[in-house]
């Protein structure tokens, strides 16, 4: 045990969320203690180095959720890309290690993400072959989530009431000196009980008193060179005999200070612990993922220590240089290792499920 608070930056601390994360032009930022109320990114005054009038195609916005339950585990993304709409579902068996997948691209126009994430506000897309929709009300701590979609690996539908265990990671992100650019990226995620049920093939899974979700609010301006990786897990976590809700968020993407903006948190009932900037290693690239791969996520703290073994990969690969490139993986496994929360205290990990996003865009 120990004090390892003193790794985290002032900045991390949570401050009261102002109404409106745009104002005169110009984005707020940091880590906040609840939902904005308005997100008018396209109110930002040039945000890239494209003219304004190329805004709304620079600007990304998604909604997506992921679910741990006891045979799989789904990831759910609407997503608006700007220069196009794209709806995908992935699960994965954890019995057979095989991973489904479903998508469909739309228009923009097609695909509308929530204006924020209070009051009943959806996130919803819809296609001959697909739905989706998301049905927000935070400021009670619930969300409605349902959905369907057909393809080559067949059928999958959903439906799912989700109440919030946690405090929410809500912050602002530059991607830029803000001195010179307002080029924010916003991210809140929340850690959730589930109740519902999915069926996939006509095998249909229900929640359980350990089902557990992660709800991703995602908008900004990406670099048009963009590269993040991502970890998590959610669920019950067994320690020193008591079974207690646990998950985390490990981040790492284009801030331009990893000490003062980051998104790294472990999620317990009703309260969290920041955790510091932290590296992926991977000893093979995913885009050669074959049988396993190993990820190694550390900090310099020993705060984070985890070796991600995955044992398969949803791949979303489009090559249209010089204009758009996009090689996206979702990796699936189990991990080893521990974090640390402020206190020092250890959680081991070993056997846990973990889910991660290696991803490179070119947009």
């Amino acid at each position: 045990m120990g004090d390892y608070s003193k790794f985290i930056a002032p900045e991390r601390r949570s401050v009261p969320t102002p109404k409106d994360m745009v104002k005169d032009g110009k984005c707020v930022f940091g880590t906040f203690d609840k939902e904005f109320e308005t997100m008018d990114l396209l109110g930002i005054k040039n945000p890239t180095a494209a003219p304004d009038c190329f805004k709304r195609l620079k600007l990304t916005l998604w909604e997506a959720m992921e679910v741990h339950l006891e045979e799989g585990v789904l990831l759910a993304v609407c997503c608006d890309m700007g220069i196009f709409g794209l709806t995908f579902h992935v699960f994965f068996d954890k019995r057979t290690k095989k991973v489904y997948s479903f998508s469909t691209n739309v228009k923009s126009k097609e695909t509308f993400i929530s204006p924020n994430l209070l009051n009943g506000a959806e996130t919803k897309a819809e296609a001959e072959n697909f739905h989706i929709r998301y049905v927000n009300n935070f400021q009670d701590g619930c969300c409605h989530a349902e959905g369907h979609h057909d393809g080559d690996d067949g059928h999958i539908e959903y439906n799912f009431e989700l109440k919030r265990l946690s405090k929410p990671g809500v912050v602002s992100i530059p991607f830029a000196d803000p001195a010179k650019r307002h080029r924010p990226l916003y991210s809140q995620k929340d850690f959730f009980k589930i109740e519902g049920s999915l069926t996939l093939n006509g095998e249909t899974f229900h929640t359980t008193e350990n089902s557990a979700a992660i709800i991703d609010d995602h908008r900004g301006y990406y670099p048009r060179k963009a590269h993040y990786d991502w970890l998590t897990t959610m669920g019950i976590h067994d320690a020193d005999g008591e079974r207690k809700w646990f998950a985390f968020n490990l981040t790492r993407n284009q801030s331009i200070d990893q000490d003062k903006y980051n998104e790294n948190l472990i999620w317990f009932e009703n309260k969290t612990s920041l955790l510091t900037p932290i590296t992926f290693t991977r000893d093979v690239p995913t885009i050669d993922f074959k049988d396993h791969a190993l990820w190694q996520v550390r900090d310099e703290h020993d705060m984070v220590n985890i070796d991600f073994h995955v044992d398969n990969v949803f791949r979303m690969i489009t090559h249209a240089k010089p204009f758009v490139n996009i090689e996206y993986f979702v990796a699936f496994g189990t991990l080893y290792g521990y974090v640390r929360d402020e206190d020092g205290k250890k959680y081991v990990l070993d056997g846990m499920m973990g889910m991660g996003e290696d991803k490179d865009l070119l947009l």
